[in-house]
């Protein structure tokens, strides 16, 4: 299966086509059982604008998963994660650098 995307991102684009495809079925469903027009027109336009919000909410997630997942792959750096021995590993120091006085 060259060339098919993650299972994720296959989910979030299966269920934005579905939804795009309900914009266009429930209407049509509404005009066969004798809906007017502009109630199946109505509808349409509801049912595409929170499939547009959920489509940019499920990108949305989606990036913020990939950025804790790249987070959790990198190498920890910082104050606390530095590597090495010596006076900078935290804990006292004694003798050596107190004032003479």
């Amino acid at each position: 299966m060259t060339g098919h995307r993650p299972p994720a991102e296959d989910t979030t684009t299966d269920v934005i086509r579905w939804a795009a495809f309900s914009c266009v079925l429930v209407p049509v469903v509404l005009l066969w059982y004798g809906t007017s027009l502009a109630g199946a027109t109505g509808t349409a336009f509801g049912l595409a604008a929170v499939t547009a919000v959920c489509r940019i909410l499920l990108r949305q997630s989606e990036r913020v998963a990939a950025r804790l997942a790249e987070d959790e792959r990198a190498p920890r750096r910082g104050r606390r994660h530095r590597g090495g021995t010596g006076a900078r590993r935290g804990g006292r120091h004694t003798g050596g650098n107190t004032p003479v006085g």
